[in-house]
């Protein structure tokens, strides 16, 4: 299964507490609570953005088919493309830890709201 199609994505993260999809940016976005956590690009190249810690930003921009996201004015975000050569399971465990990090930042009362354990 790869996360670079919609019905994957969509399948994928839907388990997730407090997830929700909107369709925006010419794109179909994940958030969790009212964050950003994901974007899959709807476009002839796919592309999933993601936001990752500083460490994971350096090795992961470093290797082709992954770069710094676009339009996202803060680093930590990247641009996966479906060429890149991380496999199906390490492109999920981005997306997992982009849904961990942005989670984070939410108040612990809209946390305990969505059902997200505390960490």
């Amino acid at each position: 299964m790869s996360l670079f199609d919609r019905q994957s994505f969509d399948s994928t993260l839907k388990t997730w507490p407090g997830v929700h999809f909107v369709d925006q940016w010419d794109s179909h976005v994940a958030k969790v609570g009212d964050k950003v956590f994901a974007v899959l690009g709807e476009r002839e190249n796919w592309r999933l953005v993601v936001k990752c810690s500083e460490e994971s930003f350096e090795i992961l921009t470093a290797l082709e088919g992954i770069g710094q996201a676009p339009y996202f004015s803060k680093r930590k975000w990247i641009s996966i493309s479906d060429h890149s050569p991380l496999d199906a399971s390490e492109v999920e465990h981005y997306v997992l830890r982009s849904y961990e990090l942005v989670a984070r930042g939410l108040t612990k009362k809209l946390r305990a709201e969505l059902g997200i354990a505390s960490s």
